[in-house]
C-alpha cells in the first residue's frame, strides 16, 4: 500500500463546511464570517481593507517618539482624564506647567505633548499623573510604553526611555517554516540552573545551542510581556508593549531572538491578548479614571478565577490597540508568531469555567463572545497579512470547531490549535496501574481532531508542573526519584517511568497531526515540579529553575532520556512523518500492542509491563524492513534486548481464502520498536 498524504498536510487541510454536524450552524457561520468583515471595513474604511496600513498602527502615533528633527512626541489615549501631567527625571518628578498635555482634536480622547531634543534623553524615567472626572490624581504608566522597570530598592515601576544611539541591528533572517511544528516552550527566567532569574543573554549563551542541538524548531518563548509578579508566570499582564524588563533590555531580547534565527529556530511568543491585571499604577485598570476605557463594565468585566480584568472586544479602540499590540511585536523583535494564551476564556462569557463542552449547541448560543471570535479573526488576518509565513497557535480546551478554519469560512484563521486532550489522556493513564490502560482509548485520543485543523500534540506543557501538579517523570517514578535515577541504582518505579516517558514521547510524536511540543527541561525528564518565588515558599527559587547538569551526566537515566528525544526528533524529521496518514495495523488491549505505519515508518509499541512477545505477528506490507531505533536500546537506558542493526522480512501467511504478509517481531515489554521498509 502506498503511503498516503496526511489530510492534516496544510495544502490538503479539509474544510470547515465539510464537517455534516456543522450543517444546523452554517448560518452562526456566516453571521461570523459577516460579523469579521464589517468590523474590518469599521476599522479600514473599505471591504478588506488592510488592516497593518489602518488599524494596526496606533503605537506608531501614541506613546513617545523622537521625530526625523529629535524633538519628541507624546501622545496619550484617555477620554475620560480632565488633565494629565508628563513627569519623570527631566520635571525632577513633580508636576510642572510646561509638562501638562493638551487635548487634541483627532482621535477622540487624545492627549499630547511636544518637547524638545534636549529635554529627554535615553534611559529616563517617567510616568503620568492623570486627573479623573471626580477631581483625583492617579500615577499612571503610558499605556503604550515601550520599556517598564522596576526599582530595585523601592520596587516602585516607571517607563523608561529606550532609545540608544545604535539600536540593534537585526542580522539574521527568519528561517522558511518547518514541514512540521516541534515546539520547545522556554521560560527565560527560570531557564538558568542557578536560583535566580536568568536573563535574556544567558539564555541566548547557555540554551539556544541546547535546543538547536536536539533537534527543535521553533521557540515559544513564555513570560515576555511585562508583567508585575513574577509568580504570574507571565499570564497577568500590564504593560502590552513592553518587556519584562528583569530578563533584560529591548535589544537583548532582538539578539536571542537573531542569534536563534542563526541557529535555524523560529521564535514565536505567548501573547496574552485574553485578559490584564487589575493593578492601576502598571497597567490599564481604571486608567482614566473610568473601569470601561479598555474593559467590560460590571461582573462581566472581571475574571473571577483569575482575579484580571476581561477587555472589551466590541470597542474599536480596544481592537486597535490589541492589533497595534501584535504587529509593533513582529516588526520590532523579528517574532515569527504567537501562541495566544486563554483562548476559551475569551470565547464565552463564562470563560469556560466549570463546564462540560458535550455537544455543538455549546459552541453556537448566547454564551459566545462574537465580539472575542471577530478580533481573533482579525489578529489571525493582520498577523498573516504582515508575516504570511508567521505561526499562530490557539491554547483553546472547548473544541470550539472552526478554531484553526479559514476566516472566510466563518473560522478564526488560527494556523493550529493545541491538542490539549492528548495530555489530558496521558496523566490520567499515569495514575492508574499498566493493566488498566486502554490502548484502545489512548490510540482514539492521540488521532482525535478535527479534519479541518492542524494541531500540536504533546505530553506535557508547563501547566502540568505548576504548583499543585508534577512532570510526567515525577508523576511516574514518585519519591523514588530522589535516590533512584542512577542507572546503577534504579528501582522498578523508575525503570518503570523512564521506559514509559520514553514510549509516551515517541508515540504522541509519531501520531501528531502537524507539530509537536516539549517544556523546557522535560525532554529529560526534568523532575519535581514549578513554583516561582512566593511568601508560601519563603521566596525561594529554587523549583524556579532548570537542573541541566542532570541531562549532562551520563551516570543518570536524565541523560539517556534526553539522548532518546534527540534521536527520536531526528528520525520524525528525517522521514517527514507528518506530511502523511496515520494508518492502524494493529491494536490489542489484552496484549497492551499499538501498531501503526505512517510514511515509511513503522512503529511497534508494547506498553504491557511484563510479557514479552516473541515471533508476534503483525500484517504489514511485503518486504525487507530494517531497525532504525528501538526504545531499549542501552544508550537509552534500555534493556538492550534487540539486535539494534536487525533486519526482518516478511512471512506469507494464509488467512482462510486471502494472502497476507506479517512480520513475525520480539516486542519485549514496555518498548517501541521503529522500522523502515528498504526493500
Amino acid at each position: 500500500m502506498i503511503a498516503e498524504k496526511s489530510s492534516c498536510n496544510q495544502l490538503q487541510i479539509a474544510p470547515l463546511r465539510s464537517d455534516a454536524y456543522l450543517q444546523a450552524f452554517f448560518g452562526d457561520l456566516d453571521r461570523r464570517a459577516a460579523k469579521t468583515a464589517a468590523m474590518r471595513k469599521l476599522l479600514t474604511g473599505k471591504v478588506n481593507g488592510s488592516l497593518a496600513e489602518k488599524a494596526a498602527r496606533e503605537h506608531e502615533f501614541f506613546g513617545l517618539h523622537r521625530r526625523k528633527n529629535g524633538s519628541w512626541i507624546f501622545r496619550e489615549w484617555a477620554p475620560a482624564a480632565r488633565r494629565i501631567f508628563l513627569v519623570g527625571d527631566f520635571s525632577n518628578f513633580e508636576e510642572k506647567s510646561c509638562f501638562e498635555l493638551e487635548r487634541c482634536d483627532k482621535p477622540h480622547g487624545c492627549w499630547a505633548i511636544e518637547l524638545a531634543k534636549d529635554v529627554l534623553h535615553h534611559n529616563m524615567h517617567y510616568y503620568l499623573h492623570i486627573y479623573f472626572a471626580d477631581g483625583t490624581m492617579g500615577v499612571r504608566l503610558p499605556a503604550y510604553a515601550n520599556y517598564v522597570v522596576q526599582d530595585s530598592v523601592t520596587n516602585i515601576f516607571t517607563a523608561q526611555i529606550y532609545a540608544p544611539e545604535q539600536p540593534y541591528q537585526f542580522k539574521h533572517a527568519s528561517p522558511a517554516p518547518p514541514s512540521a511544528e516541534l515546539i520547545y516552550e522556554a521560560h527565560v527566567g527560570m531557564a538558568q540552573s542557578e536560583g535566580k532569574v536568568g536573563s535574556f543573554n544567558e539564555f541566548t549563551e547557555n540554551v539556544l545551542p541546547r535546543i538547536a542541538r536536539n533537534g527543535y524548531t521553533t521557540i515559544q518563548l513564555m513570560a515576555i510581556m511585562s508583567h508585575p509578579y513574577y509568580g504570574s508566570f507571565g499570564y497577568h499582564v500590564a504593560n502590552f508593549f513592553s518587556i519584562s524588563s528583569r530578563f533584560g533590555t529591548p535589544d537583548d531580547l532582538k539578539r536571542l531572538i537573531d542569534e536563534a534565527h542563526a541557529l535555524g529556530l523560529r521564535v514565536i511568543m505567548d501573547v496574552v491578548h485574553s485578559h490584564a491585571v487589575k493593578n492601576e499604577v502598571e497597567g490599564l485598570a481604571r486608567f482614566d479614571g473610568s473601569r470601561e476605557q479598555y474593559f467590560h463594565s460590571g461582573s462581566r468585566g472581571e475574571h473571577s478565577a483569575w482575579d484580571s480584568l476581561c477587555f472589551d472586544y466590541g470597542k474599536t479602540e480596544v481592537v486597535k490597540f490589541l492589533l497595534s499590540n501584535l504587529r509593533f511585536y513582529l516588526e520590532e523583535y523579528h517574532l515569527d508568531g504567537f501562541r495566544f494564551d486563554g483562548v476559551t476564556s475569551m470565547l464565552y462569557m463564562h470563560h469556560g469555567l466549570n463546564m462540560n463542552f458535550t455537544g455543538y449547541n455549546d459552541y453556537f448560543n448566547l454564551s459566545v463572545d462574537e465580539d472575542a471570535y471577530t478580533y481573533l479573526a482579525l489578529a489571525n488576518t493582520l498577523i498573516h497579512e504582515v508575516r504570511p509565513d508567521a505561526l499562530t497557535v490557539a491554547e483553546e480546551v472547548s473544541g470550539m470547531p472552526g478554531i484553526a478554519a479559514d476566516t472566510a469560512e466563518g473560522g478564526a484563521g488560527f494556523n493550529m490549535r493545541m491538542a490539549m486532550n492528548v495530555t489530558d489522556i496521558w496523566f490520567k493513564l499515569f495514575d492508574l496501574p499498566d493493566e488498566k490502560w486502554d490502548m484502545v482509548n489512548l490510540y482514539y485520543e492521540l488521532l482525535n481532531r478535527r479534519q479541518d485543523e492542524r494541531c500540536i500534540s504533546y505530553v506535557e506543557c508547563h501547566d502540568q508542573a505548576i504548583v499543585g501538579g508534577q512532570t510526567a517523570i515525577f508523576r511516574l517514578a514518585g519519591s523514588d526519584i530522589y535516590h533512584k535515577m542512577r542507572r546503577l541504582d534504579s528501582s522498578y518505579a523508575v525503570n518503570r517511568a523512564v521506559d514509559l516517558h520514553k514510549l509516551s514521547r515517541l508515540i504522541t510524536a509519531a501520531t501528531s497531526c502537524s507539530g509537536y511540543l516539549n517544556f523546557m527541561g522535560n525532554e529529560f525528564g526534568h523532575p519535581e515540579w514549578i513554583d516561582f518565588p512566593r511568601e508560601g515558599n519563603n521566596w525561594s527559587y529554587h523549583y524556579a529553575r532548570r537542573q541541566w547538569a542532570l541531562a549532562d551526566d551520563p551516570e543518570l537515566f536524565y541523560s539517556a532520556l534526553g539522548e532518546f528525544d534527540r534521536a527520536m526528533l531526528q528520525l520524525l524529521k528525517e522521514f517527514d512523518i507528518w506530511q502523511y496518514t496515520v494508518r492502524k495495523l494493529k491494536l490489542d488491549n489484552a496484549d497492551k500492542i499499538i501498531a501503526f505505519e505512517r510514511g515509511n515508518l513503522w512503529l511497534f509499541f508494547n506498553f504491557h509491563s511484563q510479557n514479552s512477545y516473541t515471533g508476534y505477528g503483525i500484517e504489514v506490507m511485503p518486504g525487507k524492513y530494517r531497525l532504525l531505533i528501538n526504545s531499549d536500546e542501552e544508550r537509552f537506558a534500555g534493556h538492550n534486548r534487540l539486535n539494534p542493526v536487525q533486519e526482518y522480512f516478511t512471512i506469507p501467511e494464509t488467512d482462510g481464502n486471502i494472502l497476507k504478509h506479517e512480520l513475525k517481531l520480539y516486542l519485549p515489554c514496555r518498548s517501541a520498536l521503529v522500522l523502515t521498509k528498504v526493500d
